[in-house]
C-alpha cells in the first residue's frame, strides 16, 4: 500500500503524527514562538513579585498574597521545567524577571548575617492558651538564659504556672492583660497599650454587664534598665486573622491594631526601643508599613534564612516579630519547639 492510500485510508503512520503536529505553513514554530502561555505565567509572575504593593486589598487579598510572598519563588522551577520541556527560548527568557525580583526581595535572606557576642539576648514566645505543658514551657525558655523573655496569648489559667516556673531566673516581670514581660533587669514605667478594636470583627472578647464586650489589654509598654541605658520594650499580640467565607482574608482587627501600635512607637521618647510579639503577619504585609519604617527586623538584618516560627508542625510564615530602633541587631534564630503552636524567636542586641 503507497503512502497515499495509508493517509486516504486514516491510518496513523508517521507522516500522519508529523502532519498532525504542524502548523499550516507546515513547520513547527520556532523556539522563540514556543510555549507562549509559559512565557506569560512567567512575566506575570514577575509582575506580581514586582508590584505585590499595588495588588487592591479587596477582601484582603494584598495581605493573603504578601504573607505567602516568598513562597511564591517555588513557581520558578515549575515553569522552568514545562519551559524546558517545551523547549521555549521566550519562556526560558521571561524567568529571568521573577528570579531577579525575588532574589531582591529574599536574596539577602538566603545569608547567615549573624555575628557573635551581644549586650541582651531577647526571646519572645506566643506560649499557645491551648498549651498543655505550660511549666515545661516555662522551664524551656528560661534554659535560653535570655534577659528579657516577652510571653503572649497568657490566660488565666497559665499566668500563675508562669510566675511560679520563672520567677527564680527573672525576678521581674509584669502582666497586662494576655501579655507579659520577664527580665533579669529591673522594670519601670509599665503601662498597657491599646491596640484593640471594639467589637468588630470574629474576635474573643469577653462579654461583661450591659453586653458590652470588653477585651483585657493585648499589648504593654515598660522601660529595662539595662547596664548601657534604659530600653523602652513593647510586648504585643496583634488581632488574628480568619479566612471568612464571605469576607475572604479578614485582618481588620490586627491591622487597626498595627496602626495603633506604630502610633505609639512613633510617639516613644526613648532613643532605644525594642518591639518584639505575634504580629499575625509577616513584615512584607502592607499593613505593617508604619512599622517597618521606623523599625529594623532583626531577622532581616542579623538572622540565617527566614526564621519561620508558624505553625511548630511545618513552618511557613514568620509571624513572630523582634524590631528594634537605636540598637544594633547582631544575631537572631529559633529556639527548639514547645508545646505551643509557635517557635519562640530570639535575638541578640547591642549598643
Amino acid at each position: 500500500m503507497t503512502d497515499v492510500d495509508t493517509a486516504e485510508t486514516g491510518q496513523c503512520g508517521p507522516a500522519a503524527d508529523d502532519e498532525g503536529t504542524r502548523p499550516a505553513g507546515g513547520s513547527r514554530p520556532g523556539r522563540w514562538k514556543r510555549g507562549p502561555v509559559l512565557t506569560t505565567c512567567a512575566l506575570l509572575l514577575g509582575l506580581l513579585l514586582l508590584l505585590h504593593g499595588r495588588l487592591p486589598n479587596w477582601a484582603g487579598l494584598g495581605s493573603l498574597v504578601e504573607t505567602f510572598l516568598p513562597w511564591f519563588g517555588l513557581l520558578v522551577p515549575v515553569l522552568l521545567a514545562g519551559a524546558l520541556w517545551r523547549r521555549s527560548a521566550s519562556a526560558v527568557v521571561a524567568l529571568l524577571l521573577p528570579v531577579t525580583v525575588w532574589l531582591n526581595l529574599f536574596g539577602g535572606l538566603l545569608d547567615d548575617k549573624s555575628h557573635q557576642g551581644g549586650d541582651l539576648t531577647v526571646v519572645s514566645h506566643n506560649v499557645d492558651a491551648d498549651n498543655r505543658d505550660p511549666a515545661g514551657t516555662a522551664r524551656d525558655l528560661a534554659a535560653s538564659g535570655a534577659e528579657v523573655l516577652a510571653l503572649e496569648e497568657l490566660t488565666d489559667r497559665s499566668t500563675g504556672t508562669y510566675e511560679t516556673e520563672l520567677a527564680k531566673a527573672y525576678p521581674y516581670h509584669t502582666v497586662q492583660g494576655t501579655v507579659g514581660l520577664w527580665s533579669k533587669l529591673p522594670l519601670s514605667d509599665t503601662r498597657p497599650v491599646d491596640v484593640l478594636w471594639g467589637t468588630v470583627g470574629p474576635s474573643t472578647e469577653k462579654p461583661r454587664p450591659g453586653d458590652v464586650p470588653v477585651e483585657p489589654p493585648r499589648a504593654l509598654r515598660t522601660t529595662v534598665a539595662a547596664a548601657k541605658g534604659p530600653l523602652a520594650v513593647y510586648v504585643v499580640h496583634l488581632g488574628s486573622v480568619r479566612v471568612m467565607p464571605r469576607g475572604g482574608f479578614w485582618t481588620d482587627t490586627r491591622d487597626v491594631g498595627a496602626t495603633k501600635l506604630a502610633r505609639a512607637v512613633a510617639a516613644e521618647r526613648s532613643e532605644r526601643v525594642l518591639v518584639l510579639g505575634d504580629f499575625n503577619g509577616t513584615m512584607d504585609d502592607r499593613a505593617f508599613d508604619g512599622l517597618t519604617s521606623q523599625l529594623r527586623s532583626v531577622q532581616d538584618v542579623a538572622g540565617d534564612g527566614f526564621g519561620f516560627s508558624w505553625p511548630t508542625e511545618f513552618p511557613v510564615v514568620r509571624i513572630d516579630q523582634i524590631l528594634v530602633r537605636g540598637v544594633d541587631p547582631k544575631s537572631a534564630w529559633l529556639l527548639p519547639a514547645t508545646g505551643s503552636d509557635h517557635r519562640p524567636v530570639a535575638a541578640g542586641i547591642s549598643w
